[in-house]
Order: structure tokens, then C-alpha cells, then sequence
């Protein structure tokens, strides 16, 4: 049985290696004919793939009996927002190189770079109140903060879906799996809600 720092670090050390991977490639020029167009590619499918683990760490929690697992979700869910704030580097710096006036007006024309940077946005008090202690300080408002998981999730497909050029399989496979986190996540709480009443309306003895 692996204890649970040793999970901690297997799973920290893999979620690493999309960045490895891209900073190697960036290193030996493999990238193909549009290096940044490629890179700007696999960090936006990483900080993505991130945030859906993020979504699936409860569900599976439940459904195969691990509560380990909600020990790994807020590392996911950093490494979700450490990948999209890498994505839009990329595009700042190497796509732009730091042009403002073409930031600003790509973000203004084209609505798939609004909602990149919208959600970039968002996932930031996220990723700040992620702490014990912001927990603790913040209680129930930290719960209520953290439910914009949810819309981040939906935004960040449909930024993934507009964005995409002609092979749409994969925002689709993306969609689909987050159709079913939505919905599971949605039948719990109606299965709590129903338990909830069922006790209040049990008799005391």
C-alpha cells in the first residue's frame, strides 16, 4: 500500500511532464513547422485535461471507494491553473511579444481569447485561496468561491470547442466527459437533498 506522500509525489512528478515535454521539445526544435502554435496547443490541452481530473477526483472518490484521492485534488487543480497561466504566456510573449494594442484587440475580436482570459481570471482566486489557512479564514464564502469551478469548466470547453480548427474530436470528447462529471455531480446532490430530508422528517423517540 503506497502512503499517501508517495502518492503526492508520483502524481506531482507526472503532472510535470507535459511541461518537460514542451520545454523540451521548445529546446530541440521538434515542435513541428509552427513551434508556438504547437506549444500554445498542449498547454491549453494540459491546463484542460488538469481541470477535468480536478472535477473527476470526488466521483471517483465515491465510486471506487478511495478517499486518498481528495488529498491529490487541490494539487490537480494547481497544476490545472499553472498550465493555463503557462498557455497565456505563450501567447503574451510568444505569440504577441508583448504587443499590447494586438492583445487588446484580439481579445476584443476574437471571442474564444475573450473567454481564455475571462477564465484565466476567474481560476486565479482559485488557484490563490487554495491554502488551509484561506480555507479556514474564509469558510463558508470559501465554499461558494470554489463552486466557479464549474462555469471555468464549461468556458474553458467552450473555449477549447471555438478555438479548435477543423478536428473537433477531441472539445467534443472533452465536452462529453464533462457532461457526465455535471451530471453525476448534479444527481449527488439531489441524493443528498433527499437524505437531508428524509432525517428531518424521521421521528425522535
Amino acid at each position: 500500500m503506497l502512503s499517501l506522500k508517495t502518492l503526492k509525489w508520483g502524481v506531482f512528478s507526472l503532472s510535470t511532464l507535459p511541461l518537460l515535454y514542451m520545454l523540451v521539445g521548445f529546446i530541440l526544435d521538434s515542435l513541428g513547422a509552427n513551434p508556438v502554435e504547437s506549444l500554445m496547443h498542449q498547454s491549453g490541452q494540459a491546463a484542460l485535461y488538469f481541470l477535468m481530473l480536478t472535477l473527476m477526483v470526488s466521483p471517483c472518490r465515491k465510486i471506487f471507494k478511495l478517499p486518498a484521492l481528495i488529498h491529490l485534488r487541490r494539487m490537480l487543480g494547481l497544476f490545472s491553473y499553472v498550465y493555463a497561466c503557462t498557455h497565456f504566456s505563450i501567447y503574451i510573449v510568444l505569440e504577441q511579444w508583448f504587443d499590447l494594442g494586438l492583445i487588446l484587440e484580439d481579445i476584443q475580436e476574437r471571442p474564444f481569447i475573450t473567454i481564455g482570459v475571462i477564465n484565466l481570471i476567474l481560476l486565479t482566486p482559485l488557484a490563490i485561496t487554495s491554502t488551509d489557512a484561506m480555507r479556514a479564514r474564509l469558510q463558508t464564502s470559501w465554499l461558494r468561491l470554489h463552486k466557479l469551478i464549474y462555469l471555468i469548466s464549461i468556458l474553458a470547453i467552450i473555449h477549447f470547442w471555438w478555438s479548435a480548427k477543423a478536428d473537433l474530436l477531441m472539445p467534443f470528447i472533452s465536452a462529453s466527459v464533462l457532461a457526465f462529471l455535471l451530471a453525476y455531480r448534479f444527481y449527488s446532490h439531489l441524493q443528498m437533498r433527499k437524505l437531508w430530508k428524509i432525517t428531518q422528517n424521521t421521528p425522535v423517540d
